[in-house]
């Protein structure tokens, strides 16, 4: 070990890199918090995509590295990437002598891997956390270099055999206002009840649900339409169509091109229709909703389908492929479920036994343990 990254062990922050997207920044987020809850300073690196997400994180120090794919885009794509990743760990390696972190923590995304490659370099502990049941292609790179390797899923593939005496299961850390909200527990809706349906693509959005989702309503019988309440996210190009098709249905309905208050429609909600991402499954099993799962079908490695059959094995969801996703298909099974309401109940109850609100702390514990064992085998050389 360096004498810098010796010295650092003892009082420097908790230096986190996260790729630009919410499925990376959002436990990176909860993470930070739980740290500094712990009186561990933490600081977060990223792209420019990820300092969009900053505000969420005003009291944390944010920090900037170049980054890009290494693969796809050809040659001159595959020139530009590894230009940017020289170019990142320089600046990685600049940042880590200044702030002197006494451990680095990554979420995946390549944004994590200049500092996290830096950092073991440097002889820092290091973790990568890997939210999906396959791991990315940036971990992948990553895994044989770091000290440990959190997972959110029992089993992870991709994982080397060399590697994996590392991997403690800490599950996937979500925001704390979908922990707060855990104590509530489902609404299974008795006969004639309201039923509210909760429907998003991601980040983005997703027009298949603004395709199908409407269809699929529209062709339900009268008196189960008629008990719809539905919040949906949409693209702003597609709200106009969407509530049109909601009106000629008599069916109430919020659209929104972004979900900003997710925690309070996830507790109302009676049934998800979603896409599979990582974070997305870790919130429907924290709060305990059963959820209609269509994987997003051009996903790196098909991680999507992945996560989703892990959750539908588990009871905790039902899986449509997006090449099945059609509104009969769709309407045939929200049919079924709705008129047997404990179906619906036993798939919350499946989804909240695999939910690990604890995420953030577990990993917080994993790093402070990592942080102590350099500390003592420092102490006794």
């Amino acid at each position: 070990m360096s004498r810098r990254a010796s010295s650092a062990v003892d009082g420097g922050p908790v230096m986190i890199a996260a790729g630009g997207t919410g499925g990376h920044v959002y436990p990176a987020q909860a993470l930070a918090r739980c740290l500094r809850a712990r009186g561990l300073g933490p600081a977060f690196v990223t792209d420019h995509r990820g300092a969009g997400f900053a505000d969420d994180l005003a009291d944390v120090p944010a920090y900037r590295v170049r980054a890009s794919a290494i693969t796809g885009g050809g040659w001159r794509g595959l020139a530009m990437g590894i230009f940017d990743l020289g170019l990142g760990c320089v600046q990685a390696w600049r940042l880590i002598r200044r702030l002197a972190p006494r451990a680095a923590v990554g979420f995946g995304g390549y944004a994590s891997v200049a500092p996290i490659l830096v950092a073991a370099r440097m002889g820092l502990p290091t973790i990568i956390h890997e939210a999906n049941a396959v791991m990315g292609r940036a971990n992948r790179l990553l895994a044989p270099r770091t000290s440990a390797i959190a997972t959110s899923f029992s089993t992870t593939l991709g994982i080397a055999v060399a590697d994996r005496d590392k991997v403690t299961r800490t599950g996937n850390p979500v925001r704390s206002g979908v922990v707060a909200i855990t104590a509530k527990g489902y609404p299974e809706p008795s006969p004639g009840d309201v039923i509210r349906l909760l429907v998003f693509g991601g980040s983005q959005g997703a027009a298949v649900m603004s395709r199908v989702v409407p269809a699929a309503l529209t062709g339900l019988p009268d008196a189960l339409r008629a008990r719809l309440r539905v919040v949906q996210q949409c693209r702003t190009g597609e709200i106009a169509s969407v509530r049109e098709q909601y009106r000629r249905a008599d069916i109430p309905a919020e659209l929104t091109p972004f979900i900003d208050d997710m925690p309070a429609r996830l507790a109302a909600a009676h049934l998800v229709i979603c896409r599979a991402g990582a974070s997305t499954l870790a919130e429907l099993a924290v709060v305990g909703r059963p959820a209609i799962l269509v994987p997003y079908p051009h996903a790196t490695d098909d991680h999507q389908l992945v996560n989703a059959r892990a959750m539908a094995h588990d009871g905790g969801g039902w899986l449509i492929q997006d090449t099945d996703f059609a509104a009969e298909t769709l309407a045939a099974m929200i049919e079924e479920l709705l008129a047997e309401p404990r179906l619906l109940a036993r798939a919350a109850e499946r989804a909240a036994a695999l939910g690990q609100g604890d995420a953030a702390d577990r990993l917080a514990q994993l790093t402070e343990r990592l942080i102590d064992e350099i500390r003592q085998a420092r102490s006794a050389a």
